[in-house]
């Protein structure tokens, strides 16, 4: 059953990728959501639910992109439901991925305990 829901959050992951890149930006009408990437997919083992984790550049429009791409869930379940083979296709829910966030916040921590080493050994 494992692999299966491995296989359901690839297919998912790869196919909203293609509808962000490709009919997300004309079903909204503009391109406002700005560049997102799809960074994860975690599927329910009922596989009722799936969880869509994203990632937005540009930071100060993360919130109104996320809002933006929460209103089209009907519309993108639709086009997921065209595109895969899938008894039933789950409810999607999608949530701001912050891990790059992370990740330069703790890059910028250990930077500076090393210039602040490099001080006190100077």
């Amino acid at each position: 059953m494992a692999h299966r829901i491995d296989r359901v959050e690839h297919l998912i992951k790869e196919e909203i990728s293609l509808i962000f890149l490709y009919k997300l930006p004309d079903k909204l009408g503009d391109s406002s959501v700005g560049f997102v990437t799809v960074t994860s997919v975690k599927v329910s083992p009922d596989l009722k639910i799936a969880k869509i984790y994203v990632s937005i550049l540009e930071k100060d429009k993360r919130e109104h992109s996320l809002e933006r791409i929460k209103s089209a869930t009907g519309f993108i379940r639709s086009e997921l439901a065209s595109r895969i083979r899938i008894k039933f296709v789950p409810e999607l829910k999608f949530f701001l991925d912050d891990t790059l966030d992370y990740v330069e916040k703790i890059e910028g921590l250990i930077k500076k305990i090393h210039e602040d080493d490099n001080k006190g050994n100077g």
